[in-house]
C-alpha cells in the first residue's frame, strides 16, 4: 500500500483521504483530486501494485455525493486482534509547494518494506536487515493472517542493502510476501507510517 500511495502521490496532484484495511489482507486507498489526476495516480497506483503481488481493484467516483461520503470515509476503527488501527489518516496537509519542495529534498533518503507470513520470519528479516546496514527501524504493522511488514528507513544504498540481506533470510523460515525500496517516499507516505511508540 505504502508504495502505491508514493506513485500516486508523485504522479499526479491528489490528496490522500485515508487508508482502510479490509478482511481479505488488502487495503482501500481513498484519494481525492480532479478526475485527470486521480485517474492518473491510480493507473501509477496500479502499476507499483502489480508486481508486488498486489491485486489492485480501482474505481473513479466523479462528483461523489454528500450522503455517499458519509460511508466512503470511515471513522476511526481499532481491531483488537491485531491491536491496532485499521482505519489511517495522513496527518499532514502539504500546499502544493510544500508537496514539491518535501518530494525533491535529499535524494539519498529511502524507506524499505519486507513484508512476511509469520513473525519468525519477519523477526530474522529485520534482524538481518539491521546487521547488514546503517539503518533505522521506523515500526512493524500486522495486517492480518500472520502478514507482517517491517518498515526501515534510512539513506538509499543502505536501505536497499538491508532489505536485500533481510529477503534472503524469509525462505528458511516463512514465505515473503514482498519487499521494496521506496526513495524520497512522498509526504503521504511519510504521514502514514507507524508513530514511535
Amino acid at each position: 500500500m505504502l508504495a502505491a500511495v508514493d506513485a500516486m502521490e508523485k504522479s499526479a496532484d491528489v490528496r490522500v483521504i485515508q487508508c482502510e484495511l479490509n478482511d481479505l489482507y488488502g487495503v482501500c486507498t481513498k484519494i481525492t483530486g480532479s478526475t485527470a489526476a486521480v485517474t492518473t495516480a491510480i493507473e501509477a497506483g496500479r502499476r507499483a501494485a502489480e508486481p508486488m503481488g498486489g491485486r489492485p481493484v480501482a474505481n473513479v467516483i466523479h462528483r461523489s455525493d454528500p450522503q455517499a461520503m458519509k460511508v466512503i470515509v470511515s471513522p476511526r476503527e481499532y481491531n483488537p486482534l491485531i491491536e491496532q488501527d485499521v482505519v489511517f489518516f495522513p496527518n499532514y496537509q502539504p500546499s502544493p509547494t510544500e508537496k514539491r519542495r518535501v518530494m525533491s529534498q535529499d535524494n539519498a533518503s529511502a524507506l524499505g518494506l519486507i513484508e512476511t507470513q509469520g513473525f519468525t520470519a519477519v523477526f530474522e528479516a529485520i534482524d538481518t536487515a539491521c546487521k547488514a546496514a546503517n539503518v533505522q527501524v521506523v515500526g512493524k504493522e500486522k495486517l492480518g493472517g500472520g502478514y507482517i511488514t517491517v518498515i526501515i528507513r534510512g539513506d538509499l544504498s543502505a536501505v536497499a542493502a538491508a532489505v536485500e540481506a533481510g529477503k534472503a533470510k524469509v525462505a528458511d523460515l516463512g514465505k515473503l510476501i514482498a519487499a521494496h525500496v521506496i526513495a524520497r517516499p512522498s509526504p503521504a507516505v511519510l504521514a502514514l507510517l507507524p508513530k514511535p511508540t
